[in-house]
């Protein structure tokens, strides 16, 4: 191989040699101007946050997780354009970041954080227990998960009494229907609302007057038997309670019965006169 020829496979290899350092130092460039432009636009969202700007907060934010999606401050953004909309009731916006962050750093260290503010966005848009209920079951259902999966944290002891709440929002709206079937002498459907309250949500304030509906509804419908083991079991647990004063006082009056009894007669007193009085026209 000649000189000439070395010489130059020389130069080729001190050029390709010199060209890689240089796309490697422009790389390192590059990524060391994105990751200033990324803290700098976290700092930007955290300082627009306490202005009180949410929103622009959260854009920032989120564009501070675009610039540079492998960093480790793009989850983070991630969660704090979360808050940011959680903060302002943006409780839709929250749901759709909170949601996106789940699926996108699904185990993240952070995760149980995201869980509990994506439980919180469905519970305090909790209003009417009679209309929310999308909410009370949705927050329910996280709550419950953010219990199984994570017992051990401050999280899942403030959702075991968030919760506790819940479910006395949904044994009010049972006790709600539980009691219009009731005014309406629809004991069957009274009947199931009423003993679904004793058996889903015995913990929360409403099982003593479902116990004591009971009561009322199988003593009204002559079924004495089943009117005391509901009393005894109110009696049982909650002697204290002005219902189960209540209850004690239906085995000492007979007013829903009497009651029931009159309607009944003056029914078969008019079918009576009417039959009489047919009677009177055929003669």
């Amino acid at each position: 191989m000649s000189l000439i020829r070395l010489i130059y496979l020389f130069l080729i290899l001190i050029f390709c040699v010199s060209c890689s350092k240089e796309v490697v130092e422009k790389s390192k460039i590059t990524e060391t101007n994105l990751e200033l432009q990324t803290i700098e636009a976290y700092q930007e969202g955290l300082k627009e946050l306490k202005k009180g700007d949410a929103l622009f907060a959260a854009k920032k934010f989120n564009e501070a997780e675009m610039l540079y999606p492998q960093s480790m401050i793009a989850p983070r953004s991630a969660l704090m354009a979360s808050y940011s909309y959680y903060s302002q009731n943006y409780y839709a916006d929250a749901i759709a970041e909170l949601d996106r962050f789940l699926k996108v750093y699904p185990n993240h260290n952070n995760k149980a954080y995201a869980e509990y503010l994506l439980g919180l966005c469905y519970y305090e848009q909790i209003v009417d227990e009679k209309k929310d209920l999308e909410s009370i079951e949705k927050s329910k259902t996280i709550f419950l998960r953010l219990i199984k999966n994570y017992p051990n944290t401050d999280f899942a002891i403030d959702a075991e009494f968030k919760l506790n709440l819940i479910n006395d929002i949904l044994a009010a709206k049972e006790m709600y229907v539980g009691r219009y079937y009731f005014n309406k002498k629809k004991w069957i459907a009274a009947i199931n609302r009423f003993k679904f309250v004793v058996n889903n949500y015995d913990t929360t304030i409403y099982v003593e007057e479902a116990l004591h509906r009971l009561v009322e509804i199988y003593y009204i419908l002559g079924l004495e038997d089943e009117s005391k083991k509901y009393a005894n079991l109110l009696g049982y647990n909650y002697q204290t309670s002005k219902w189960y004063e209540k209850s004690y006082s239906v085995f000492n009056q007979n007013y829903e019965i009497s009651k029931i009894k009159k309607e009944e007669n003056i029914i078969l007193r008019k079918f009576k006169s009417l039959f009489e009085w047919d009677e009177k026209k055929r003669n």
